[in-house]
């Protein structure tokens, strides 16, 4: 198979692997926001894509085969060394954030305040019930009681006027 063939099947492979690739670029620009462990296996991800491209490349220039494979061993060595040390540094990371959860953990709920506390909430819902509608009760019967002692007057006094001018007897001038 020829070189050029070769170089195009490459690139198109690269082109592809940007589900990859692209994923690790936005891993990078994150920065501090990323564990390094994920910062350091995506350097390792877009040093195994280079290392594709870069082939891609040696082989439309050279015409000599050792060229393509010197590049695929230095670039897989280095993506390999920057896969392990990515993984090594993960597994730390998730030792250390095993550590400080265990620290976050706490003993043994007191079983003897629970019971109590369910008890008192027990008693004093009811009873904030009870006292919120004796003050609701006040609240609204008071002012009613008020409005209907002034309709009672209000009608008493109407009867009266008129009791009084249907008894006197209107002279006729």
């Amino acid at each position: 198979m020829q070189q050029p063939v070769l170089a195009l099947g490459c690139a198109a492979v690269t082109a592809a692997g940007s589900v990859w690739y692209l994923p690790a670029l936005t891993d990078l620009r994150a920065g501090p926001d990323r564990p390094l462990s994920r910062r350091t296996a995506a350097i390792a991800c877009l040093t195994a894509w280079g290392t594709l491209a870069a082939v891609a490349t040696v082989l439309l220039v050279a015409t000599a085969w050792w060229m393509p494979a010197a590049v695929v061993t230095v670039g897989g060595t280095a993506a390999a060394a920057l896969w392990t040390d990515a993984a090594v540094r993960r597994a730390g990371e998730r030792r250390e954030a095993a550590r400080q959860w265990a620290q976050l953990r706490p003993g043994p709920p007191p079983a003897r305040h629970a019971r109590g506390t369910v008890a008192g909430l027990a008693v004093a819902g009811p009873v904030a019930a009870a006292a919120a509608a004796v003050v609701l009760g006040v609240i609204v019967t008071v002012p009613a009681l008020i409005v209907v002692l002034f309709l009672v007057v209000a009608v008493r006094h109407i009867r009266m006027v008129r009791r009084a001018t249907t008894g006197r007897v209107r002279h006729k001038p």
